[in-house]
């Protein structure tokens, strides 16, 4: 049986969803605003494998993931660059073309559901009435505001005690909250600007979105809700507080978060300008060498990328794409794989909470043994390619150097040609592939 780890218990538990046979799973997406970073890429394939590997094991998976195009960072981003925030939709929807060109690269499959907030409004606008009716949220202007202290299990999810919350808060903020901790779900605009409400003019806050296009496209109760680890608090804890205020139910079942993933060693941030593109490093390196990067680490253990690494990355990368070249590719099913040992065993790494780092080191620990067996090596290519997303096709190395190891290996290999020892040559041929160097012969 499938195990996850949930946020919410800090536990690896047993996987059982609300409906047999059937996964209802939301994961927070971007604000688009900029270009993707390689953290986003690292959220979405880790969540890809996630609605992979589920479908795998035969359930039928609905999968969410939203676009937050309005928002403080697009407004003031608008005014900038065109001297007009209500222009904020223009960035939204390039940014939104770039992601999902990013995200095709990297061969990440598309949710089920897409939706955007500002699709949404109304849908928004009624949860927020929901809560207020239920006392669980007050007007305060032409504010609207969630109480906290009317949540008893506010802080769960993150394991954060309420009164070393509010010890820690700036009782000042905003003199028209009850609480220091309560958080917007409606804010205030100019009349006219945005979108009319109950309230006045105005728009969403950023945490009632999720709630609200959760239980529009998947229903009031999930179960698996996912995203970066970063998200914990105060986003997830914030949604989690208002789904269960309002429906007076468990939201959502198991929670799933990815490490966190450090650029050199240091954390990324737009103000200090260590953020890297995935558009950036598209262009050095193959999308599918960043996946396959990404899928040899747990997706909830922090990952530490640095450049250096990429071209070993590949390298080992095209190992595997030259052991299964000429290996035809076929569809199998959960059962099938238990059939084979090999497979077999991936597939309960696998179960143990999506452990593709452990599953993609008994591929190389049995790559000879795989090689040699026909049936495990179709079975084996097509796990790697329909459930992992790999391409597993041979990536040319840019500008690849030519090591003291490198051409000693092709001086042996052009005197095995020249003794006429094929065998060895080929041998020798090989060799040179998985090392990325694709050698074309002369005529002797």
């Amino acid at each position: 049986m499938l195990k996850v780890t949930n946020t919410l218990t800090g536990k690896k538990e047993q996987f059982t969803p609300l409906i047999p046979g059937k996964v209802l799973m939301y994961v927070c997406g971007v604000t688009p605003y900029a270009p993707a970073h390689i953290g986003h890429g690292r959220c979405y394939v880790s969540f890809d494998v996630v609605y992979r590997f589920l479908k795998f094991l035969g359930y039928d998976v609905r999968y969410c993931r939203n676009f937050t195009d309005i928002d403080d960072k697009l407004i003031n981003k608008a005014e900038k660059e065109f001297g007009d925030r209500q222009r904020y939709k223009e960035l939204a929807d390039k940014y939104i073309r770039s992601f999902h060109d990013d995200m095709r690269a990297l061969d990440c499959q598309s949710p089920n559901f897409e939706p955007c907030v500002t699709d949404n409004i109304p849908e928004i606008i009624e949860f927020i009435q929901g809560l207020i009716a239920q006392g669980q949220a007050y007007q305060s202007g032409g504010d609207v505001y969630f109480s906290v202290r009317n949540f008893d299990h506010y802080g769960e999810l993150s394991n954060r005690h309420l009164d070393d919350l509010r010890a820690g808060a700036r009782v000042d903020v905003r003199e028209d909250k009850k609480d220091p901790l309560d958080f917007a779900l409606w804010k205030s605009e100019p009349k006219g600007t945005f979108w009319k409400s109950p309230w006045g003019y105005g728009r969403p806050g950023w945490h009632i979105e999720c709630s609200a296009l959760a239980e529009k496209y998947l229903g009031d109760q999930i179960d698996i809700h996912g995203g970066g680890l970063d998200l914990i608090f105060p986003h997830h804890e914030n949604e989690r507080a208002q789904s269960e205020a309002l429906h007076k139910k468990t939201f959502v079942r198991y929670w799933l978060h990815n490490g966190l993933l450090n650029l050199e060693k240091e954390k990324m941030s737009k103000s200090i300008g260590n953020v890297l593109t995935l558009d950036a490093l598209f262009k050095e390196y193959d999308p599918m060498v960043l996946r396959f990067y990404f899928l040899n680490h747990h997706y909830r253990s922090p990952m530490d990328f640095s450049l250096d690494d990429m071209p070993g990355i590949q390298k080992s990368y095209n190992r595997l794409c030259h052991a299964f070249q000429s290996v035809p590719a076929h569809t199998i099913t959960f059962a099938d794989a238990e059939r084979i040992p090999v497979l077999a065993r991936m597939c309960d790494l696998m179960i143990e909470d999506f452990n593709t780092a452990a599953a993609l080191g008994v591929v190389f620990e049995h790559l000879n043994e795989i090689k040699n067996d026909p049936k495990t090596a179709a079975a084996v290519k097509s796990f790697l390619h329909n459930v992992l997303g790999l391409s597993l096709i041979p990536v040319e190395q840019k500008g690849a150097e030519i090591t003291p190891e490198i051409q000693k290996l092709l001086d042996a290999r052009e005197q095995a040609r020249r003794d006429k020892n094929w065998k060895r040559a080929d041998e020798l041929r090989d060799q040179l592939k998985e090392l990325g160097h694709d050698v074309q012969d002369k005529k002797i």
